[in-house]
């Protein structure tokens, strides 16, 4: 079954794209739930319109990712957490990442960062997809607060 995405679907597919899905997938959670159309010959239509009339925003948006890509690069970011000797009481997450990101000025989406959960202190390196077309490796480093 074609749908066309309404929204960017994790691990699916990204706002506006023709992808093929499992009918029942389609019918009973992605339509009902807004987030996606069949993909009729007319849709498929107003899609290729609506895709060339943005194609020009498109790359000022990918122009403005790539500014923000390049001030993450330049960030160093410390995330102080409790720690006993070299493991953390708890763990780091996209949330505390995102949360160091602000701190810096920079307001990114928690869902947009892929770091995996850490639980040692260390430097470590975390994904994050400003645009469909713009993923940028943010360096970062696990520090232990001081009392």
């Amino acid at each position: 079954m074609e749908i066309i995405l309404k929204q960017d679907v994790q691990k699916l597919g990204f706002k506006d794209d023709v992808v093929t899905v499992k009918p029942g997938y389609g019918r009973n959670y992605l339509i009902p739930q807004g987030m996606a159309v069949l993909a009729t010959p007319s849709a498929k239509k107003v899609l290729a319109e609506n895709l060339k009339q943005r194609a020009h925003k498109e790359a000022k948006l990918i122009a403005d990712a790539k500014v923000i890509a390049e001030a993450l690069k330049a960030l160093d970011i410390k995330i102080a957490v409790k720690a006993g000797g070299e493991k953390l009481f708890g763990s780091v997450t996209n949330a505390n990442i995102a949360e160091a990101f602000a701190k810096e000025g920079q307001e990114i989406d928690r869902k947009f960062i892929t770091s995996g959960v850490i639980k040692r202190l260390g430097k470590y390196t975390a994904n994050v997809r400003l645009h469909r077309d713009v993923i940028v490796e943010v360096d970062y480093e696990v520090i232990a607060e001081q009392e």
